[in-house]
């Protein structure tokens, strides 16, 4: 891919990470008990953290530096939907079974970050 398109997905999981935080903080004040409120501030918390990174990553696939920077581009994508879209969907349902899947995202994330690393040596 190229740099266009992890420009636009990062600005596209920060627009989705901004709005649903202001939701959450706005929204689901009164709705969601304290300890469900954390768990979804920590789902924005990391998809913001990783829509930061698709713009790294952006800058690195530009530079043509390294194929890994693309594969980093796709975990950290993986994460933002596994590890924070379980977190939103177990603070909004309550359905605990979903929780299996919120590991895997942060696995995609450690491996993002793995390949990002990756993409710094020749």
């Amino acid at each position: 891919m190229n740099s266009k398109f992890w420009i636009q997905m990062g600005s596209l999981f920060m627009l989705l990470g901004i709005a649903l935080g202001a939701f959450g903080a706005h929204g689901l004040k009164h709705i969601l008990s304290p300890e469900m409120k954390q768990v979804y501030e920590t789902g924005v918390q990391y998809q913001i953290y990783h829509a930061l990174a698709l713009f790294i990553v952006a800058s690195l696939v530009a530079r043509n530096l390294s194929p890994w920077a693309s594969w980093s581009g796709y975990f950290f994508i993986a994460g933002i939907l596994l590890f924070s879209g379980s977190l939103y969907i177990l603070s909004l349902s309550g359905i605990k079974k979903i929780g299996w899947i919120t590991p895997i995202g942060g696995l995609s994330f450690i491996a993002g970050w793995a390949f990002l690393l990756f993409s710094t040596y020749p």
